[in-house]
């Protein structure tokens, strides 16, 4: 059974950054295939990033590209998002999600078996 446990949010001002943490236990790390999702109230859970097992292959969503950086160590079974120039934008609850499935990187929700927590980001303006 996977479990995955997220840290790191809280509230920082515009501008701002944040390094949330997501620690993998119950299974082999590098055999999943991360990534990272948030949702603010009323609206859908969205794709922030992902990556490969390797880390050699990354995806951001077009929003945070240029602000957001993920990425992972193996030997730690953790995967981190550095989110840096943080807008004033809704709360969100960032979620990690671990996927098993073959392939590279995945960005739909339905590709990953295994969530989080989340951990609350609250940017103010």
């Amino acid at each position: 059974q996977v479990q995955l446990v997220e840290s790191g949010g809280g509230l920082v001002q515009a501008g701002g950054s944040l390094r949330l943490s997501c620690a993998l236990s119950g299974r082999t790390f590098s055999n999943y295939i991360m990534a990272w999702f948030r949702q603010a109230p009323g609206k859908e859970r969205e794709f922030v990033a992902t990556i490969s097992r390797s880390g050699t292959r990354i995806s951001y969503v077009d929003s945070v590209k240029g602000r957001f950086t993920i990425s992972r160590d193996n030997a730690k079974n953790t995967v981190y998002l550095q989110m840096n120039h943080l807008k004033p934008e809704a709360p969100a609850v960032y979620y990690c999600a671990a996927s098993s499935r073959g392939g590279t990187t995945y960005t739909r929700q339905t590709d990953f078996g295994s969530w989080g927590q989340g951990t609350q980001v609250t940017v103010s303006s």
